[in-house]
């Protein structure tokens, strides 16, 4: 019995198994079969299998030692992140000339599903940062990609994406946070909810209203930390997503300029959606670290804990769980790597693809997660296991970055109209 809680212990939180088995994964799927029908690099070019493995390296080392520390004190990793930049994952799809990867929406894909390994929270923020380099790299004139888009990509500035209101989540085209034309600045007043990175970071990209009513009202406007007239709410207390403070972003009578619009008035809302796109495959992608750890960790216990005289392992019904979590694992990595194409190529059905990605990927990944947890028993909801972080903190991904309610409208839509 003593021997048996001690293998137990040895998926706990504070030795850090998942962490091994994030550098790991290449060597165990050469070992073991369930390793090898879930392994991520199958299909992937040789330059994709080594900027993965490098992701999963740094997971390994740089996160995942962290991830329960960072989650308990709600410490907002700057220098951790700053050697991910470090590694090219500070600007992943920005181009090379302002100082990003240039790489494309399926390399970015495999790089969030590596990092996530090592820790959830902290790459879907790494996520959100990418996307609003990535905005202003594409939308900015140059004087603008040149002013931001380094620091950003060199993660020495952090950026935050404010799109929702108190009063408009779902229907974003409602907000009402305004920007009024005073000669060469804009005048910004209302306030921004649910802002990750919020009061921490140092670029805010705004949605914001500068014409009437709907979406061709909407403007997009970067507001840097220090300007007056923009403050910052109470740090929220939330159920995971703990290592990236969230707070409101308060403007009143907040002087922008005009200069730091992105595109022409009006093309806000096109911006925003565009890039929400892009983060729709991005936070997939960190749901399906979650699940790819969280199977590992789920096989590892059912090895080594014992009931009724014998291990977890050689229950069938639990046999038949693990089977079920595996392909819907990969199931979900061959939806989002298709989805991440069609971005990447511009196709007709990308919009469609990406929401269906995220849509299904992130419910099921949210189910694999916690059935890992249920496989863990009472073990798993001790905070000693990872198990439950990565539950907490994916269980947001299906509400974030469009809900999976407005995806399945988005789909359906997408759908009567072609009919």
């Amino acid at each position: 019995m003593a021997a048996t809680r001690a293998l137990v212990r040895g998926v706990r939180l504070g030795t850090y198994s998942i962490g091994r088995s994030c550098s790991l994964i290449f060597n165990r799927v050469q070992r073991r079969g369930i390793s090898a029908c879930i392994d991520p690099s199958i299909g992937l070019t040789d330059e994709q299998k080594e900027f993965q493995k490098v992701a999963f390296d740094f997971a390994a080392n740089e996160m995942a030692p962290h991830m329960a520390e960072w989650d308990q004190k709600e410490m907002f990793p700057v220098e951790a992140m700053r050697k991910a930049a470090q590694l090219g994952f500070g600007g992943i799809y920005v181009n090379p000339d302002v100082g990003g990867s240039g790489l494309s929406r399926l390399d970015t894909s495999i790089i969030f599903e590596a990092l996530s390994t090592g820790c959830v929270s902290t790459t879907a923020y790494i996520s959100i940062h990418n996307m609003c380099a990535w905005m202003i790299d594409t939308f900015g004139n140059e004087e603008q990609r040149e002013k931001y888009c380094p620091d950003l990509c060199s993660m020495q500035k952090f950026a935050s994406y404010c799109l929702t209101e108190p009063g408009s989540g779902s229907d974003a085209a409602s907000l009402i946070t305004s920007a009024k034309l005073q000669g060469d600045h804009y005048v910004l007043n209302g306030s921004k909810a649910f802002i990750s990175g919020g009061g921490d970071t140092d670029v805010y990209v705004v949605m914001c209203r500068t014409g009437g009513k709907g979406p061709k009202g909407i403007s997009c406007l970067v507001v840097e930390k220090g300007t007056p007239g923009l403050s910052f709410g109470k740090k929220e207390k939330k159920v995971g997503w703990n290592s990236q403070p969230t707070r409101a972003v308060i403007f009143e009578d907040c002087a922008v300029p005009v200069t730091n619009r992105l595109g022409a008035e009006g093309e806000g809302f096109s911006i925003a959606m565009k890039g929400l796109n892009g983060g729709r495959i991005n936070i997939a992608s960190c749901s399906l670290g979650a699940a790819h750890a969280s199977v590992l960790l789920a096989r590892d216990h059912m090895c080594v804990r014992k009931q009724f005289g014998e291990t977890l392992s050689n229950s069938q019904f639990l046999q038949f769980k693990l089977a079920e979590m595996a392909t819907k694992l990969v199931a979900s990595r061959l939806l989002v790597r298709q989805a991440a194409l069609a971005l990447q190529e511009g196709r007709p059905d990308a919009v469609s693809l990406c929401s269906m990605a995220k849509l299904f990927v992130t419910d099921e990944c949210f189910s694999i997660c916690n059935q890992a947890l249920q496989i863990h028993g009472g073990y798993g909801y001790l905070k000693d296991y990872a198990v439950q972080q990565y539950v907490r903190d994916i269980r947001v991904h299906q509400i974030l970055e469009g809900t999976n309610e407005v995806m399945r409208m988005i789909i359906a839509r997408s759908l009567l109209t072609e009919s």
